[in-house]
């Protein structure tokens, strides 16, 4: 048995990330998670992180290889009717996002909390939580059972999460909504088709064009979600990503040997409260947005960076209404993130059963947005975030 001031189930960026931020206050904690290190580090995700997210890294000790190793991106390119739009965050709002994968977000935090002696645990099996409590009981990486009890626990497991479950169905609300679209995802080893990302609207559906690296690649492009990957040749990929992007500007990709193929499903996702009790959930345990607006990710590091600071005043300076703070604060953002994902999943997919109607709108809208100044501010608030 373990004693400890905060236990957080779930290893990834947010469990690591508030477990780094507790301990700058000298708060401890224990991380458990399922998967091993190795597993997280290989598990592709989101690649963006907004201005504030990248600060945090930075200005909390994680670490800066963000700033040379990430890539600033000044703006991004909407693509409709055959031609490019450029949206420029630095002049509309003073802010870039940064190119930096997910995994290198993990890793950078996995070696702080290595370094400053941080006591996470990869690769355990058989979890469940107490609430009551609070405990985390499960069996580590060696076989042994093991019991870690705590002041306040927290569930930063995902978005499958059992301590969600923990809340009582008579307090707990969930809102949803599933798309019906996927995003069909591939790697390639090829150079840079754009210097930033370019979303593509187009008649037969959506593409995103992303970065990776140098050398590799990340593209997508709007699929029914039962599609299957195996069935998609490298030829029949190519052909129907340049189809999507194709106009009269000449713009083309650079095509290289696809080394990973992926369908993505959407799903909007809320669990309402995000505290029941000394349980607290953050990042995907308690929502999870469409990858249009690139949300997710940042939203799980500002729910940790607001955690951080409630459970520092509820443990260290006995103030005991801290922690209702923490739901209200996070959801504020949360529904904002909704909105701006949906919205920007809506404007630029097409959707089924769309009239010739519904089509002209979608590009009256993006025509409003590139046009107007207001509307591209909008848009460059909040892709590259809202202030924490």
């Amino acid at each position: 048995m373990t004693r400890t001031q905060v236990g957080i189930v779930g290893a990834g960026p947010a469990g690591l990330m508030l477990s780094h931020l507790l301990s700058l206050n000298g708060i401890g904690s224990v991380v458990v998670d399922c998967r091993t290190r190795v597993e997280i580090e290989n598990t592709v995700r989101a690649g963006i992180l907004e201005a504030d997210s990248a600060r945090l890294l930075v200005d909390t000790g994680v670490s800066d290889r963000v700033l040379r190793d990430g890539h600033p991106h000044e703006g991004i390119d909407l693509r409709f009717g055959g031609e490019s739009h450029r949206i420029d965050f630095r002049a509309l709002v003073g802010e870039s996002v940064w190119l930096y994968p997910q995994t290198d977000v993990f890793v950078d935090l996995a070696n702080a909390r290595a370094r400053d002696g941080g006591d996470v645990r990869f690769g355990v099996s058989d979890t469940s939580v107490d609430i009551n409590g609070p405990a985390i009981r499960f069996t580590d990486s060696d076989g042994v059972h093991q019991e870690v009890r705590c002041d306040l626990l927290v569930g930063a497991d995902g978005s499958r999460s059992i301590c969600r479950a923990e809340v009582p169905e008579s307090v707990r609300t969930h809102s949803f909504r599933e798309y019906p679209f996927a995003w069909f995802g591939i790697i390639t080893e090829a150079p840079r088709s754009a210097p930033e990302l370019v979303y593509s609207h187009s008649p037969r559906g959506f593409a995103l064009i992303s970065q990776r690296t140098e050398t590799h690649q990340r593209m997508y492009f709007q699929c029914d979600p039962e599609t299957d990957p195996a069935a998609w040749s490298s030829d029949r990929i190519w052909e129907e990503l340049q189809a999507r992007v194709a106009g009269p500007d000449g713009f083309t990709l650079n095509e290289g040997p696809i080394t990973e193929k992926t369908v993505l499903r959407f799903r909007s996702f809320v669990a309402e409260p995000m505290r029941h009790g000394n349980l607290l959930l953050a990042g995907d345990a308690a929502h999870t947005v469409p990858p249009t607006g690139a949300k997710g990710l940042n939203l799980a590091l500002q729910d940790v960076r607001v955690l951080a600071e409630v459970i520092e005043r509820a443990l260290l300076k006995n103030d005991s209404d801290a922690l209702d703070e923490y739901g209200p604060r996070a959801l504020e953002r949360v529904w904002k993130a909704q909105h701006f994902s949906y919205w920007m999943t809506t404007m630029l997919h097409a959707l089924p059963g769309a009239t010739g109607f519904d089509v002209r709108r979608q590009l009256g809208e993006l025509a409003s947005v590139v046009g107007s100044e207001a509307g591209s501010r909008y848009l460059a608030e909040g892709y590259t975030g809202w202030p924490a």
